[in-house]
C-alpha cells in the first residue's frame, strides 16, 4: 500500500517550460548569445543549473567552444535573474491541484523533490499549493546529491517515517524514472510534462499516466 507520493516540480507539478526558458534567454542575451527555442528546453532541463548552463552553451556557441569564465557568467545572470521572480508565467496543469487535493484526503504524506534550487523550489510550491499542502519540499541543497542520486529521495522517506518501497516517485524525465528506481521506489511516469512516452519506458517507469488524476486511482487500487 502505498503511504507517500513524492514529487518532482519542473514539467509534473507545474508548468515552468515558458519560465525557464525566458529567464535563461534573457541571460543569453546578457552574454551575447544568440535566444534558444523554448521547445528546446524540454531537453537542456532536468539535471540542475549547473548542466543546464553547460547545455545553453553548447547550443549557443558550440560543444566545448566556451570557457568554464563564460559558464561561471552566464549562471550569475540566470540566477539572478530566476530568483527575482520564480513564479513568473508558471502555470498549474489542469488537474493537478485536485489530485493533490484528493492524494491528502487519502491520508497520503506528500513531498517535492527537485533538481531547481531550493529557494525557488519553495517559492513555486508555495505559490501555487500553499504553505502546508506537502509535508516536505526540497530543492537542489548542499551535501545532497542532485537527481538521479536517490539521496534526496531516500532522505525524504526517512523523515516522513515511511519504506521507501511504499512511496511513488512522480516525475516526468528519465532523471526523475532512475532516481525512484534507484531509491526502491515505484515510479509513475507523467505525459504531460517535458518528455515523451518512448524516454519513461526506456527507464522502466513502472506506471505511465496521461491525466494527474490517474495518481489518485494508482494509490486507491493499492489500498483495497
Amino acid at each position: 500500500m502505498y503511504k507517500a507520493c513524492i514529487f518532482d516540480l519542473d514539467g509534473t507539478l507545474a508548468n515552468t517550460l515558458d519560465s525557464i526558458a525566458f529567464f535563461a534567454n534573457e541571460a543569453l542575451k546578457k552574454c551575447g548569445h544568440p535566444p534558444i527555442d523554448t521547445d528546446e528546453y524540454r531537453y537542456l532541463v532536468g539535471n540542475g543549473v549547473n548542466r543546464l548552463t553547460h547545455r545553453m552553451l553548447d547550443m549557443a556557441c558550440g560543444e566545448q567552444n566556451y570557457t568554464e569564465e563564460d559558464v561561471s557568467k552566464l549562471r550569475f545572470f540566470y540566477d539572478k535573474l530566476y530568483e527575482s521572480n520564480p513564479n513568473y508565467i508558471v502555470t498549474n496543469y489542469s488537474g493537478m491541484q485536485e489530485t493533490v487535493a484528493s492524494l491528502k484526503q487519502l491520508g497520503l504524506r506528500l513531498a517535492v523533490l527537485s533538481n531547481k534550487p531550493h529557494n525557488c523550489t519553495s517559492a513555486i510550491v508555495n505559490a501555487l499549493f500553499g504553505e502546508d499542502t506537502f509535508d516536505l519540499c526540497y530543492g537542489q541543497r548542499q551535501h545532497v546529491e542532485r537527481k538521479p542520486s536517490p539521496q534526496g529521495a531516500l532522505l525524504i522517506a526517512d523523515e516522513l517515517g515511511i519504506e521507501p518501497k511504499d512511496c511513488l516517485y512522480i516525475g516526468d524525465t528519465n532523471t526523475d524514472m532512475q532516481t525512484g528506481a534507484a531509491a526502491g521506489m515505484d515510479t509513475v511516469g507523467v505525459l504531460w510534462g517535458f518528455r515523451g512516452r518512448g524516454e519513461l519506458e526506456e527507464n522502466n517507469a513502472k506506471y505511465i499516466v496521461k491525466q494527474p488524476e490517474e495518481i489518485v486511482e494508482i494509490v486507491a487500487c493499492s489500498m483495497r
